[in-house]
């Protein structure tokens, strides 16, 4: 690993890994944990009822968001270098962001949820999607060299 940790990074690095947690928490601590996170009444129901669903789509969040922890964890020069790294650091970084301008659309897509989940898990996603956009610009030219 050369150069020098990136603060930004390592911050966006263990908010994604947070968000993962948070994900897994749903699935230990079950319906009150999916009601308190946003994820609705009805993956909530599902969760008692012991449905299939619920513990599938929220361990596959959670995987993809540690995925995204470890990419940026690589950005910031704490792993190793991973594949398509900077690809998927500026991927990463877009869906975070259009995540938390997205907001009004995702309402209709997504019914169920009231408007204050939308407005501060929006916030949170915007947030995050800002730490990731700082450290990728401050790393931009250094991912874009080979390791």
């Amino acid at each position: 690993m050369s150069g020098e940790r990136n603060r930004a990074l390592l911050a966006a690095g263990t908010l994604s890994a947070l968000a993962a947690l948070l994900h897994l928490g749903c699935i230990v601590f079950g319906a009150p944990w999916y009601r308190a996170l946003g994820a609705g009444e009805w993956m909530a129901q599902a969760s008692t009822a012991g449905y299939w669903y619920p513990t599938v789509a929220t361990l596959v969040i959670a995987s993809v968001l540690t995925v995204w922890a470890l990419y940026a964890f690589s950005a910031a020069s704490v792993l190793r270098r991973l594949p398509l790294l900077r690809t998927v650091m500026l991927l990463v970084t877009a869906v975070y962001l259009l995540r938390g301008v997205a907001a009004v659309p995702m309402m209709s897509v997504f019914p169920g949820r009231g408007v204050s989940f939308w407005l501060w898990s929006s916030g949170i996603c915007l947030g995050i999607g800002v730490v990731h956009l700082i450290g990728l610009l401050q790393v931009w030219k250094r991912l874009g060299r080979s390791p």
